[in-house]
């Protein structure tokens, strides 16, 4: 059990959620975990198969105190919340920000602030921890010119602004990609970025990194009350959940692309793990998938210091948190969104 931002985050697939009196008491099988009092609560997200009482999930809707579950390995299933305090004054201020322009830019500027932010820290680490093995002067050029891409998003006026700088930004970060693959070369060399379809081994292992990177940004702003679709740098479309995208821009580096690096560097995908159909798309096979998502879990299990909140938290709750401070955001508790920072 974690209590972050008045937040209880149940993680124990066991734990079972029930009522007592006016406290929340955390069990597994016949013990009591732990116990909070349910009036210091403004949201539980449970990640436990066991679920709650039904008690307890009418406490939180007549109290106003969001209640969400998930499957431990972090896909949303349902919601229970109150009637006055609920999700929909909350994505009606959602809808309201998408549609003004200066303020959907605001929020725009902040994913794309820890995207490159988090992108030239990539780069510096391997000039760190590797300075041996890699092209430590090029990279560090890469970095700095990714540094000065993030004056130039504060000043941007328009959503449009921001794209062509994500535009250059990625360029600049991608152009020196290859360099931080230290093993299993050839096979997995990196040229360019390509997708729908890949067409290289690690542009396999990025797709797939993004693809279940996005679906956790999404059932974090389910959990949070915000509409995963409608989106501030990314624009709504059918079918798209734009605001995940936008949500997990700040993520790609700092956690996909690190992700990947390792499973590469440490040899936790092979080459047999990959194959190329006939169309030059290039896929994982089933051993493939099973031991990336594997090695997903583990990483996401892994902590880390969340630079707002000074906590150290598991890397898969990094998402949950954002999604909770976009949350405040809106409602007006927060002046601005805090990007996630890594270093």
């Amino acid at each position: 059990m974690r209590k972050l931002l008045n937040t209880l985050f149940v993680l124990t697939e066991s734990s079972y959620l029930t009522l007592d009196g006016e406290t929340v008491v955390v069990k597994q099988g016949d013990a009591e975990a732990a116990r909070f009092p349910l009036h210091t609560l403004e949201g539980i997200l449970c990640f436990s198969y066991a679920g709650a009482s039904p008690a307890l999930m009418g406490a939180c809707a007549q109290r106003n105190v969001d209640l969400a579950f998930f499957t431990p390995r972090g896909r949303f299933l349902a919601r229970s919340v109150g009637e006055t305090k609920g999700n929909v004054l909350l994505r009606q201020q959602q809808f309201r920000a998408a549609d003004d322009p200066g303020v959907s830019c605001r929020y725009a500027k902040g994913f794309l602030l820890g995207k490159i932010y988090n992108a030239r820290w990539v780069l510096e680490r391997a000039t760190r921890d590797h300075p041996q093995r890699v092209p430590v002067e090029r990279l560090k050029t890469l970095s700095g010119q990714l540094a000065a891409a993030l004056p130039r998003v504060e000043d941007a006026m328009t959503a449009e602004e921001l794209r062509g700088i994500e535009g250059e930004a990625a360029q600049l970060y991608f152009s020196g990609f290859d360099a931080l693959i230290l093993q299993q070369r050839p096979t997995f060399a990196f040229t360019k970025r390509t997708r729908r379809p890949p067409l290289d081994p690690v542009n396999a292992l990025l797709s797939f990194a993004y693809t279940l990177l996005a679906r956790d940004c999404a059932a974090a702003l389910e959990g949070a009350g915000l509409d995963p679709y409608v989106g501030f740098l990314h624009q709504p479309r059918p079918g798209r959940t734009s605001l995940a995208l936008d949500l997990m821009e700040e993520l790609r580096a700092s956690f996909a692309d690190r992700f990947v690096l390792t499973c590469i560097n440490q040899k936790t995908i092979l080459p047999k793990h990959c194959v190329k159909q006939e169309s030059g798309a290039v896929l994982l096979t089933d051993e493939g998938r099973r031991a990336f998502l594997q090695a997903w879990q583990q990483r996401r299990k892994q902590t880390i210091q969340h630079p707002f909140l000074g906590e150290k938290i598991p890397w898969g709750l990094v998402p949950y948190v954002q999604a909770l401070l976009l949350a405040r955001t809106m409602r007006g508790d927060l002046d601005r969104y805090p990007p996630f920072f890594w270093k």
